[in-house]
């Protein structure tokens, strides 16, 4: 029988909300399934001293180490480095960073196919590279190259009045000179991007945009689980949900905004969600498990590309990743007997 680890740092999978779907899934598709840490692992015997799921609780068992693991964590210090370094050694990780913004950006320009759909990107080193930005463009968006979940994002738009700065819901007008020393804190603390302003907005004037949630399946395809709005809730400037906005029903929103354009506008998502993964899988020495694309729509239609995640939240609908996921690891294992 086919053994999946599932890999975390903290303690007990009781603390892991993903867990119990994850072990629920794999005994309904009849495999075997370990959760265990970073401090469980015996590489001299070869074996996991974890956690399985039997009869109503978790149960703790030693296993041969998982041929394939769910790395579902980030390692927190040099030590979980080393230990997953070694452990990619002799087991199957499901799942790859896609790197940062930049990254991303410039490995879809430089293959082509999808390049249309990027927001034009540089990388910004002093105030004066958005001051002479803004003389070619109406306004432009200050986000940083890593992911920050839609936090210190800044958005500028030059006026007949001054400079105006907008931070979350707060917005100032500052002068050529305060304009310099609103923009010095934050590149000092991380690095950023550049880009022109893309509107996309309700028609009660609320920032929005949509999150394409795909995985693969257990023959190894894309498949979408789930595609959905996220609308500010107020009139902040970012729709991110950890930033204040909240999560829409696809159907209803797409019939108020689009009217009876919204079946097109469903099936582009669609098929942009699919074939935009499997380029992106191409670009990459590792295969993705799944991704969250956040794309946006201006007025005229056309469909943006605003980021890539390779972990994306999947809060409130775990047992649908793992309907998908768990199936996806036993592919893996067969492909790699």
């Amino acid at each position: 029988m086919v053994l999946i680890g599932m890999l975390h740092h903290r303690k007990h999978p009781d603390m892991v909300k993903k867990a119990y779907p994850f072990a629920a899934v794999a005994k309904m598709e009849g495999i075997d399934f370990i959760y265990f840490t970073f401090n469980d692992i015996d590489f001299e015997g070869e074996i996991v001293n974890g956690w399985i799921y039997e009869k109503g609780e978790w149960v703790q068992t030693e296993k041969k180490i998982p041929k394939v693991i769910i790395n579902s964590c980030n390692p927190k210090n040099e030590e979980h480095s080393l230990i997953l370094r070694r452990l990619k050694t002799t087991a199957v990780f499901t799942s790859f960073s896609v790197g940062n913004k930049y990254k991303v950006y410039n490995k879809v320009k430089k293959a082509e196919t999808f390049a249309s759909y990027l927001i034009p990107s540089k990388t910004i080193q002093h105030s004066n590279d958005l001051l002479s930005f803004l003389e070619s463009h109406h306004a432009a968006v200050m986000k940083p190259v890593s992911g920050n979940r839609g936090r210190r994002i800044f958005f500028i738009k030059k006026t007949n009045e001054g400079y105006q700065w907008t931070d979350g819901s707060i917005t100032h007008v500052f002068d050529k000179k305060e304009l310099t020393a609103a923009i010095s804190q934050p590149l000092e603390e991380q690095r950023y991007l550049l880009q022109p302003y893309i509107e996309c907005k309700t028609k009660s004037g609320l920032t929005y945009d949509f999150r394409l949630h795909v995985q693969k399946n257990g023959n190894g395809q894309w498949e979408i689980t789930l595609i959905y709005p996220r609308i500010s809730g107020n009139t902040r400037m970012v729709s991110n949900i950890s930033s204040g906005g909240y999560r829409g029903e696809l159907i209803p929103f797409l019939k108020d905004e689009f009217q009876q354009d919204y079946r097109k506008m469903k099936k582009n998502l669609e098929t942009f969600a699919l074939s935009f993964a499997a380029h992106l899988d191409t670009l990459y020495e590792n295969p993705f498990d799944e991704l969250g694309i956040d794309v946006g729509i201006d007025h005229q239609q056309k469909l943006w590309l605003f980021e890539v995640n390779w972990r994306p939240g999947a809060k409130n609908r775990e047992f649908q990743v793992a309907k998908r996921l768990i199936p996806y690891c036993r592919f893996l294992a067969e492909m790699n007997e």
